[in-house]
């Protein structure tokens, strides 16, 4: 059993060798711009990439906002569990993330979609919205992207078979693009 720990760190170490560092630092870059222009950044995902939406929101509100003349305006299309079951249940799961953009995105806003797979509907159809609407798009991938790599305009994919490892590599690329902000510019700068 021992063996097993030691295996599933090597193997995380090389998954995390495939995240395209350069393609971080652009989309630091465009998180960056949509701060400096009062964008909203709106964040979506399911199962355990939900949990990754939330946890980076949370880290972008207080982590990089806090006590800082420039905040974050930053929403998980995750987190209104009372709107995602009403539109799941009246309509369909594939419309829970894109009826919220609906109501609240506008052109220059960005999407951060997160899905391990790259296949997940109700993502994709967020993402297709935003790209007509005007949006900035990022997907954070897995595996060979599914159609969310090729779907997004900024893809970071972390190219390794193993969901756990995929969504590993997931939150390590968010804890880089907020932990930018949070070492980078101190507060009360």
């Amino acid at each position: 059993m021992s063996g097993f720990a030691s295996a599933y760190k090597g193997q995380l170490f090389g998954a995390l060798d495939t995240i395209p560092l350069d393609r971080v630092e652009q989309a630091i870059e465009v998180l960056k711009q949509a701060r400096e222009e009062g964008r909203t950044i709106f964040v979506c995902g399911n199962g355990g990439s939900a949990s990754t939406a939330s946890h980076f929101v949370c880290d972008m509100l207080k982590g990089a906002s806090w006590n800082r003349p420039k905040r974050f305006r930053i929403q998980a299309l995750t987190d209104g569990i009372a709107t995602i079951s009403a539109y799941s249940n009246d309509v369909s799961y594939d419309c829970v993330f894109v009826e919220q953009l609906k109501n609240f995105a506008h052109p220059g806003d960005v999407l951060l979609s997160i899905s391990g797979s790259g296949n997940s509907p109700n993502v994709l159809r967020a993402v297709e919205f935003a790209n007509a609407a005007g949006l900035k798009t990022i997907g954070l991938t897995g595996r060979d992207g599914g159609q969310l790599g090729p779907l997004s305009q900024l893809e970071i994919n972390v190219a390794d078979p193993h969901m756990g490892r995929i969504e590993d590599g997931h939150m390590i690329v968010c804890h880089m693009l907020c932990y930018y902000f949070m070492d980078t510019e101190k507060p009360g700068a």
